[in-house]
């Protein structure tokens, strides 16, 4: 296992040297055009490669497809790639020589950290450069690459550096495959939950309360509480109690969390509060950045013992990170977060029995949302102590407790160092979108030092005082995230029982308005959540805005619906509609809803 992390879907080496390799060769078709472009960096990415270029004169999209025409006829000249390993000296002057400013600058750090500089050739382009590439521009399938974009980044991504030009490519090594991507991008185009967050009503983001703090509009309240709804329900079930804990507390809690030492920079910063009395000294408080210290001073309430452990403490606490903010990204990335969180609290002895436990709720989530892209990451500790705690016995201990699990459970996993929480070790479930991204869905964290931190402990059998080993979860991560997951994954049309309006009544014309509004009223009675179209549009306009706002259910009264005492069924996942009595489907989105049937998918029939 490589000591750096690299995820599953990692680029194979082949692929790797290509895009590379398209870099040069993008920066060589540049100096054609821009002669005297500085070069930057010009590295292989998930999806292709980009080259970033300090311009006098600048570059626009209008003039990709001639460096593109370019790039195609240097990779017809089958030129070499050469590799020329160089010393101090002679890699600064050959820099220099070239007029290569930036490049200049960075081989002068890689040499003051003991570095050796290397340079590829390929046809009338040097470029300094680690490699590896390919043998010749023969080697890259000339209808696999397209130049997609151009950008402007700051020179080592520091604001207070100059600005450069980045263009973006896109490299796979078909034409086939390029042209799926670029198929599937329009789709997640289509799916972004920003996009969809907005027009269907969820969520908004306004800079007069702050970057990175959403408001949930009504329709997103909704999914957000069905979604607690669940987790309640199934927490209490597997023995959880359920606890609230508040939004700040003093600086000296997350102290002895040790916070403020090893995330502070991630915090908000610090509130200070004087006493009317002179006597009292100022206090520090910081909004919470996480919920365990909180749930810790809950379990130190009072003595336990043995008896009650496991322990099981659960709340959807809200914890606020200063996320920077060219970091925020929607729902994705914000400042104010929603945790399905909870603290489980066991002897070593039953460390095993409730990490399987909470890997099987975990499963049980992703298999009813059909979330087939998961994979699951051992994340383990490295030798930074800065950034984690030090204590390489426990860690040891712990990350192989954590193998041992998943061996029993017999998953396949991929470990990756220096990923853990920096109080223990963790099982982090993996997930890519559409087109790969990968993000970190939920989580499982041991923890083997709060007890120490807190003086956690509990009465043995033994009457000996024991520490508890502390367990992290969030099944559904955060309210934020997962709802993001949920409305690229869903594109936006939720199942019956998760979605903001349960079922609209499209009356054909106004005559039918109040047997509409008798079915409405009849559900609302039994808590569902059903809307009248009482609109002046058109009939057939109606039922293409229910469709837009991917209402998943349809409900057209007409003159037969009014007289027979039935509706015509409409859903939104088929084409199909029905006529049914209007006594059996009230009957049957009822129990829809109860029985959390996913009918937002195609292949799921309604319970007749």
């Amino acid at each position: 296992m490589s000591e750096k992390y690299e995820p599953k879907h990692k680029m194979d080496e082949s692929l790797f040297r290509m895009r590379h390799s398209l870099a040069h060769v993008l920066a060589e078709a540049v100096l054609q055009v821009r002669p005297k472009a500085q070069l930057g960096f010009g590295p292989p990415i998930r999806s292709g490669f980009y080259y970033d270029f300090k311009l006098e004169e600048p570059l626009t999209e209008s003039d990709l497809p001639d460096i593109e025409r370019r790039m195609r006829k240097i990779i017809q000249e089958r030129q070499e790639f050469k590799r020329e390993d160089l010393p101090k000296e002679q890699a600064l002057k050959k820099l220099e020589g070239m007029g290569q400013e930036l490049k200049v600058e960075y081989a002068q750090e890689l040499l003051k950290a003991g570095e050796n500089l290397s340079f590829y050739f390929s046809g009338p382009f040097v470029d300094m450069c680690e490699g590896p590439h390919v043998s010749d521009t023969s080697k890259i399938p000339i209808n696999g690459f397209k130049l997609d974009s151009v950008a402007g980044s700051y020179w080592r991504g520091d604001s207070h550096r100059p600005m450069l030009t980045r263009i973006y490519g896109l490299a796979f090594p078909t034409e086939n495959e390029l042209k799926e991507f670029i198929k599937n991008r329009a789709l997640a185009l289509k799916r972004d939950h920003r996009k969809l967050g907005q027009e269907l009503e969820l969520f908004a983001i306004d800079e007069r309360v702050g970057k990175g703090l959403p408001l949930w509009l009504p329709n997103g309240t909704v999914i957000r509480e069905e979604l607690e709804k669940l987790a309640k329900e199934l927490e209490f079930r597997d023995g959880y109690v359920r606890v609230a804990t508040p939004h700040i507390a003093k600086g000296d809690l997350y102290k002895i969390s040790g916070h403020l030492k090893l995330f502070k920079n991630d915090m908000f910063p610090p509130m200070h509060s004087v006493e009317k009395d002179p006597d009292s000294p100022p206090e520090e408080f910081y909004m919470k950045p996480m919920n365990c210290p909180h749930h810790h001073m809950i379990y130190l309430n009072r003595p336990r013992s043995y008896r009650e452990l496991p322990l099981r403490l659960a709340e959807f606490g809200t914890v606020y990170r200063f996320e920077k903010s060219g970091q925020l990204s929607g729902l994705l990335r914000v400042r104010s977060i929603a945790q399905n969180d909870a603290h489980i609290y066991c002897t070593p002895d039953q460390v095993k029995e409730e990490f399987k436990k909470i890997a099987s709720m975990h499963k049980f989530y992703y298999d009813k949302f059909r979330f087939d892209n998961i994979w699951i990451r051992l994340s383990l500790h490295d030798q930074d102590k800065e950034k984690f705690v030090d204590n390489e016995e426990l860690w040891v201990k712990t990350e192989n407790i954590l193998r041992e699990v998943l061996g029993e459970l017999r998953v396949e996993y991929e470990e990756a160092v220096g990923e853990a929480a920096f109080y223990g070790p963790k099982v982090d479930y993996q997930m890519a979108n559409i087109l790969g991204r990968e993000e970190t869905a939920s989580t499982i964290q041991l923890d083997f030092s709060a007890a120490g931190k807190f003086d956690l402990e509990y009465t043995a059998s033994d009457g000996s005082k024991q520490q508890p080993l502390v367990i992290h979860r969030a099944p559904l991560g955060a309210h934020e995230r997962f709802v993001a997951f949920l409305i690229e994954h869903l594109g936006g049309a939720f199942p019956t029982w998760l979605s903001p309006i349960q079922v609209r009544i499209v009356p054909v014309a106004e005559d039918f308005l109040p047997y509409a509004e008798k079915l409405s009223n009849d559900l609302r009675g039994q808590m569902v959540r059903a809307e009248v179209d009482v609109t002046n549009d058109s009939f057939s306009k109606k039922v293409r805005n229910a469709v837009t706002k991917k209402i998943p259910n349809i409900w057209i009264v007409g003159a037969n619906e009014a007289k027979d005492q039935t509706v015509t069924w409409r859903r939104y996942a088929v084409e199909k509609q029905v006529q049914v009595p209007a006594e059996k489907a009230k009957g049957m989105l009822v129990q829809m809803i109860a029985q959390r049937i996913m009918d937002n998918f195609p292949d799921v029939d309604l319970p007749v």
